[in-house]
Parts: structure tokens; sequence; C-alpha cells
């Protein structure tokens, strides 16, 4: 199965990065306008909508519809891992239903000094069986340009 790592050093504070994570509103602050994300319902494990927190359990249902011409695409996450520390942190959110046969994103925090390192792994298998995992190591590609965008985000947010 094919894996994606990508990490950065965020001049900002453990906690603050961890919270700006750890909400929806990260998400939505995260990913480009072009690629039309719409969140269409948040909700926490207990079934309460738009939780403070996207703790285990959340589920997180959107669309995203890139340079507003492709095709829409419907999306759940679920948050399956989420534990936090003194000095590091991590959550686990998984498709549950969305384009992917298997996209498992791993979102890691370490207080280094004043700063703090994020970590993101991905494990995915991308669509269309053999032909998908043949074409699955060349996505790194695509994920590279989207992971960069993200952390410039993240720090630009945050610093």
């Amino acid at each position: 199965m094919p894996t994606f790592t990508r990490e950065v050093r965020v001049r900002a504070p453990f906690d603050a990065v961890w919270e700006f994570h750890s909400k929806a509103s990260g998400l939505e602050a995260l990913t480009p306008e072009f690629m039309g994300l719409d969140l269409l319902a948040v909700r926490g494990p207990d079934g309460e909508v738009d939780p403070d927190v996207l703790e285990t359990g959340s589920e997180i249902e959107m669309r995203m519809q890139p340079f507003g011409v492709t095709p829409a695409q419907s999306w759940t996450s679920v948050i399956v891992e989420r534990e936090a520390n003194d000095g590091s942190a991590y959550f686990v959110d998984e498709m549950r239903d969305g384009p992917f046969r298997l996209w498992r994103h791993t979102h890691l925090f370490y207080a280094d000094g004043d700063d703090t390192i994020v970590r993101d792994r991905l494990d995915y298998r991308l669509p269309l069986g053999g032909l998908g995992d043949a074409a699955g190591p060349f996505a790194k590609v695509g994920f590279e340009g989207m992971f960069r965008d993200r952390h410039k985000r993240t720090k630009r947010l945050l610093e």
C-alpha cells in the first residue's frame, strides 16, 4: 500500500497548533478555495452537530468540486483515533465513503521548544483496482503539492 509523508516546522506553540487542527474550521482554512470544499455536516461521537472539537468518533460529511467544473465528489471522514499528551498529539481520520479505496490520514504534532513539528502520513489506495494500484506511487506528485499548500497555510495562519 502506498504511503505519503510530509512534515513542517511551525513557529507557533504546540497547544495553538493542536487546537487549530482539532476543529472542522481548521480543515476549511487549510483547503484551497479552488477545491470547492463544502462541509455538509459535522457531528460529534454523540451526534452533537458542529462540535467544538473533533473527538474520536466524529464524522465529517463534505463535498468537493475542484475548480467548480469537475463533477462533485462526496466524502465522509471519521476520526478513528485521537490522543494528546504533554508535548505530543495525533489524530487519524479515515475515509468511510469517497473516491479512494483507502484513505487513512494520520496527523502528528510534536512540541519542539517554542515551535511545533506537524507531520502528515497518508496511507491510501487509488480507485480502479489493479490499475489504481499501478498508478498509486505516482499519486505522490499530487499529494506533495496539496500538502505543501496545507503546510504553507498552517504557517501563515499560526505563525
